[in-house]
């Protein structure tokens, strides 16, 4: 299924995203970059109305770091994933937590199943050609 128009307002909004990301999604970033993941992910990619944090197209997969402040938009975030969803991208949601250092294998091990996720709806391996 094609993808909705990027909106001008959204994509100032994805350029803002990129420069003023947070700690996590720096971190996320360096681990899902297509050198280090074998899968190509795009940062702060629009999609209708919405910003995603990573996005492989090759896969259809959304990635977002989910900050504290998500606990208290469960609503909207349903709203978008049933939206994405309704476009067969599917969603992996990574508590912002989950990059620090006491944390930071959590946040390692939720990278690595986002890959394996890229690799079954890709239907290749990470570092084969696709």
């Amino acid at each position: 299924m094609a993808l909705p128009p990027k909106t001008r307002r959204n994509i100032g909004r994805g350029r803002e995203l990129r420069a003023e990301c947070s700690i996590s999604e720096r971190v996320a970033w360096e681990q899902l970059r297509h050198k280090k993941s074998g899968f190509k992910f795009r940062r702060q990619h629009e999609v209708g109305p919405y910003v995603l944090d990573f996005y492989c197209a090759e896969a259809s997969l959304c990635v977002e770091i989910d900050g504290e402040q998500h606990m208290f938009r469960q609503e909207q975030d349903k709203r978008r994933d049933d939206f994405l969803g309704e476009l067969g991208i599917l969603t992996i949601r990574i508590p912002s937590l989950a990059f620090f250092e006491e944390n930071r294998i959590e946040g390692e091990q939720c990278i690595e199943q986002a890959i394996l996720v890229c690799e079954e709806r890709s239907g290749r391996k990470r570092w084969e050609v696709g």
